[in-house]
């Protein structure tokens, strides 16, 4: 497994235990690194994707249901909503990993943990998605805003 899939296999674990436990992510976070060793660089980028997340999984969430309203989000699995949380920061806020490796690496985590349908489900969401990319980023930015403001 490439390093930063790593780091990715380890953001996706913590988010998927707090999204379902409602544990502290910090804690989350720091019992992942001590069960996997990763540099310090590769725990910083699981970091900043977790922490770039969880901020802001109200608006990613909004955002994924206005583009795959057949799939009530209620009704995607914790597992696949974290990958497209995870994948729509990445290429929509922290912009920092390019469209198609965003996507290429969620289809994979998709396959790693997901069903047997998950990697076409989250292709095809992400797809609609990257056709939003400037809207979604106003929408984060607006959140940013409205939390500076109070």
């Amino acid at each position: 497994m490439k390093p930063r899939t790593r780091a990715r296999t380890i953001a996706l674990q913590v988010l998927y235990e707090t999204d379902l436990s409602k544990h502290p992510p910090g804690e989350a976070l720091r019992e992942r690194l001590e069960e996997n060793s990763l540099t310090d660089d590769l725990a910083e980028f699981a970091r900043q994707i977790i922490f770039g997340v969880l901020p802001i999984t109200q608006e990613l969430d909004q955002t994924i249901a206005k583009y795959a309203p057949e799939w009530p989000l209620d009704q995607i699995a914790a597992i696949d909503r974290n990958i497209l949380r995870m994948a729509v920061w990445e290429f929509a806020v922290s912009r920092e990993t390019p469209l198609k490796v965003a996507i290429n690496e969620a289809v994979e985590l998709a396959k790693m943990y997901g069903s047997d349908s998950a990697p076409r489900f989250v292709n095809g969401v992400l797809g609609t998605l990257a056709n939003h990319e400037s809207e979604i980023r106003q929408v984060v930015r607006n959140k940013k805003e409205e939390t500076l403001e109070t």
